[in-house]
């Protein structure tokens, strides 16, 4: 069964189709030829029930909000706020990148839109002081990521909803993660521009700094509404979305005046367009998973595996290679749909904590949306820096390297994302 669908998923992705349509045809197709006897409907329902959670309402509303500040101010004022204090040291420049790309992805919850609104501007910079071009993209392109780990993260809402576990306590998870790869990066970058000899910038006097942090005070609020309202227990993630939106409309039109009200309309049909991609290929994911699952095929290829009785660094280590190797291919929303109900009764009979399996699933994600062949972060850097396939790949494994060995720290010492976890709900 598992064959067939494979070579019909397969088969629709070579002649073009998108992945929506190889994820129906696949479920429908497994669903008639070994299921004849039981009634379409129940396939329908499984779609309805994939895009029924009330949790993922957060997704269009983190969306929302993306675009809004995204086409606002707010980047350039994390971007000066972060220059004040880091462009005079040695690899300033790039690590205010990484730090920017922290914050902005704190703000906005998406990768692409940290390339866009952190890469159209600092790429220049950097061109201008004496970095590659290699070097930056690939910086940009990875640094980028942290918006997976930092919340919000979509990645994590839909993992959250496939898997049951607790989106407040994911997204509290995958803050000192983010801030470790942050380290890892600034560090990498010093190293880079001492070997290179970067000139530094000017050191910025504390009156400018104060400047740079008061007008960046609107902007760093939403990280504050997001982790501090839910740790608070204020309210839910879902609220918090919410709330977001209300902000960012607040903040650009109100207070920045960056946008016009007219300009929402527009903005509310990009955010649409967007929607509908995630929630039909959340609709799709679940029938398929449904129909693995209903013909018994997780438990098959565990069988298979011989990982009935694998140790819980072996389960961690089978699901973060095939979360990688997924995510160089497919949409890493199918990914989750996907390969997170397989691994579900793997992770359960080996006692694993699922936030960690969460936090972990999603800084793989976030490595594949910078690995080639299909990365999404990669073809989003070609399309905005107008530079070749290969010229922008050609920086990325360093980045990639950093990102396992923050995967490799993560199962050799959970507290690294537990942490802070047990820390606000014990």
């Amino acid at each position: 069964m598992t064959e067939l669908m494979l070579a019909v998923m397969i088969v629709l992705l070579l002649a073009g189709f998108p992945m929506k349509m190889p994820l129906i045809s696949a479920a429908v197709l497994g669903f008639l030829v070994y299921f004849p006897e039981m009634n379409m409907q129940i396939l329908i329902q499984q779609m309805i029930g994939g895009v029924k959670p009330a949790a993922l309402i957060a997704v269009p509303m983190f969306i929302l909000a993306a675009d809004i500040i995204t086409r606002g101010h707010s980047a350039n004022r994390l971007i000066d706020l972060v220059m004040s204090f880091m462009g005079h040291i040695k690899g300033g420049l790039a690590i205010s990148v990484t730090s920017a790309c922290a914050l902005f992805g704190a703000v906005c919850g998406s990768t692409q839109a940290t390339v866009v609104a952190i890469g159209g501007a600092m790429r220049p910079r950097m061109l201008k002081s004496g970095y590659s071009d290699s070097f930056s993209i690939g910086l940009i392109v990875n640094a980028a990521d942290l918006a997976y780990l930092i919340p919000p993260s979509i990645g994590m809402i839909i993992y959250g909803v496939v898997s049951g576990t607790s989106i407040s306590q994911l997204f509290i998870a995958g803050i000192l993660p983010g801030l470790l790869i942050v380290v890892l990066f600034s560090a990498y970058c010093m190293v880079y521009a001492y070997r290179h000899d970067i000139p530094v910038l000017p050191r910025e006097g504390w009156g400018q700094r104060l400047i740079a942090l008061r007008k960046a005070l609107w902007p760093m609020g939403f990280p504050a509404i997001i982790v501090g309202g839910i740790y608070g227990g204020v309210f839910s993630p879902t609220e918090a979305a919410a709330i977001c939106v209300l902000y960012a409309v607040i903040l650009e039109v109100v207070i920045f005046r960056s946008i016009k009200m007219g300009d929402l309309f527009d903005i509310a049909l990009s955010t649409g367009a967007i929607t509908s991609v995630v929630f039909i290929l959340i609709a799709a994911g679940a029938a398929f998973s449904w129909t693995l699952s209903f013909a018994q095929v997780p438990q098959t290829i565990i069988a298979a595996l011989g990982l009935e009785q694998a140790s819980p660094l072996m389960v961690l280590l089978a699901i973060n290679v095939a979360f990688f190797l997924g995510c160089m291919f497919v949409d890493s929303i199918v990914v989750i749909l996907i390969l997170v109900p397989i691994f579900t009764p793997m992770i359960k009979a080996s006692g694993l904590d699922p936030v960690l399996v969460g936090v972990l699933i999603t800084l793989q994600v976030a490595i594949g949306a910078a690995t080639p062949p299909f990365g999404c972060n990669l073809f989003t850097a070609i399309a905005v820096f107008r530079r070749p396939f290969v010229e922008v790949v050609r920086g990325v494994p360093p980045f990639l390297i950093i990102l396992l060995v923050v995967t490799g720290l993560l199962m050799a010492f959970p507290q690294i994302a537990l942490f802070l976890p047990e820390l606000a709900y014990r």
